[in-house]
């Protein structure tokens, strides 16, 4: 499963790790994702996502029908 958010897009993020005597490494920062299933009530079937925390919420405000039109508008398969 890729670290990527199908309702707000999210990737991952990259960035330094600072160690106490300041030394810089690369290191990567990675959305909060989590797979969720809805039920779609005008597609009349379940559907699993791959979203972030702030995707649920977005879910939760907005509902579930105009994210997935808005997901399929994009043309991304569900």
């Amino acid at each position: 499963m890729s670290a990527h958010c199908q309702v707000t897009g999210t990737v991952p993020a990259f960035g330094h790790r600072i160690s106490h005597s300041h030394r810089r490494t690369k290191r990567r920062f990675n959305p909060n994702i989590q797979r969720k299933r809805y039920w779609v009530p005008s597609l009349g079937r379940y559907v699993t996502l791959t979203v972030s925390a702030r995707g649920i919420k977005t879910i939760d405000r907005r509902g579930i029908d105009a994210v997935v039109r808005e997901i399929q508008a994009r043309g991304e398969r569900i």
